[in-house]
């Protein structure tokens, strides 16, 4: 079977090894003529960057990026990149990286033309209703990493320097007009970056799976999502040049974040505010989470959880699920705790204060409070 497609759900996508090549049409039909590339530090001097740039100057789209992108972007962040969008006379985005470039290179096509402020376009009941919509730059995204899928979402997730908390700003032309899926592109990952971001893929897949609200359309790609990190994730791990295991985890990743329109739930609530204020890497903080949250949850999820555990081939309904994900946790060298994850001494009543104001509690089987959310946060501290 090839594993090269162009597919119109959720939008245009560009599917393949090697499709990087086609960068410069995408932005032609995204009806960009001067791109802005926005990517992290980390990126920024890397071939796959250099080469994008290349493709773009040698088209004629001439050759800008922005990097200054912190792992969990913030509102600096965004203010450089609109005044960098706007001296360079920029009139698209190619939001380039994992999910920090990703999510800042959206949001700064969004504000470059808006009069507000950010924090007025907060995921709030309908405060997305308060942009210009026809003054939203165009994008096209190509993600390097295979997990959080903000390629397809209509969402960018920003911290607040100042308050510490991880906001979602929300407008449904966030949603990038062509995204290029190359798996060629995510080869150079680290291990510690396919682990964490993989499982930040996986666990969109199993929050929205495990989400009581009805959308049986999220409920089968979640499924389906679940089943191809299970069986290629550790082939990527295992060897970051096996395009095949690379290529099914961009699948997996665009399936998590197109199912979680369903709700999300507890891992994330508990994921946003550590991240936020620790800077840790979000992928593997919610698998540090995970397991936690499952047993949390148990009580609402375990006929559902042994539906997927029969689909995935995993003996033992919910207990043998659960065992699956501790085991694939230290396959790929997942902290079990904070602590080792580097978190020392953390602010519990911060953090339970932000999981509870966090819009993931939402998509949550089990009611959080005050008094089990900080339980279920002091059982992996």
């Amino acid at each position: 079977m090839s594993i090269t497609a162009n597919w119109s759900y959720p939008t245009s996508i560009r599917f393949g090894a090697g499709r990087i090549s086609e960068i410069a049409d995408a932005c032609a039909v995204a009806g960009i003529k001067k791109p802005l590339l926005i990517t992290d530090r980390g990126l920024a001097n890397m071939d796959i960057t250099t080469k994008t740039l290349d493709l773009l100057e040698a088209a004629g789209f001439g050759r800008a990026m922005f990097s200054d992108v912190d792992q969990n972007p913030n509102e600096k962040n965004a203010e450089a990149g609109v005044k960098a969008f706007k001296e360079g006379g920029h009139d698209g985005v190619v939001a380039f990286g994992g999910g920090s470039g990703l999510d800042l290179g959206k949001l700064v096509a969004f504000l470059a033309g808006q009069t507000r402020p950010l924090w007025d376009f907060e995921d709030v009941d309908d405060w997305w209703t308060r942009a210009d919509a026809d003054a939203i730059a165009p994008i096209v995204a190509v993600p390097t990493t295979a997990g959080t899928g903000s390629e397809v979402g209509r969402a960018s997730v920003i911290t607040n320097s100042v308050t510490e908390e991880k906001k979602i700003i929300f407008h449904p032309k966030f949603l990038p007009a062509v995204v290029i899926c190359d798996p060629e592109l995510t080869v150079g990952m680290p291990g510690f970056i396919t682990a964490g971001t993989g499982l930040d893929a996986f666990a969109h897949c199993v929050e929205a799976f495990s989400s009581p609200h009805y959308h049986p359309m999220s409920q089968g790609m979640a499924l389906e999502g679940m089943r191809l990190v299970k069986e290629y994730l550790p082939r990527a791990f295992a060897d970051g040049t096996d395009i095949e295991a690379r290529a099914h985890m961009m699948s997996a990743a665009i399936m998590g974040a197109t199912a979680f329109q369903k709700g999300l739930g507890a891992i994330h609530a508990l994921s946003h505010p550590i991240g936020a204020m620790y800077h840790t890497h979000h992928g593997t903080t919610n698998a540090v989470c995970m397991p936690a949250v499952l047993q949390f949850n148990r009580p609402a999820i375990t006929s559902v959880i042994d539906r997927a555990a029969d689909y995935l081939g995993i003996a033992g309904g919910f207990d043998g699920f659960t065992s699956y994900v501790d085991e694939l946790n230290a396959s790929l060298g997942i902290a079990k705790t904070l602590t080792e994850l580097g978190v020392a001494d953390p602010d519990i009543d911060r953090i339970v204060a932000g999981a509870l104001n966090d819009p993931s509690t939402g998509g949550n089987p089990v009611n959080m409070t005050a008094e089990n959310t900080r339980e279920l946060l002091l059982s992996f501290v």
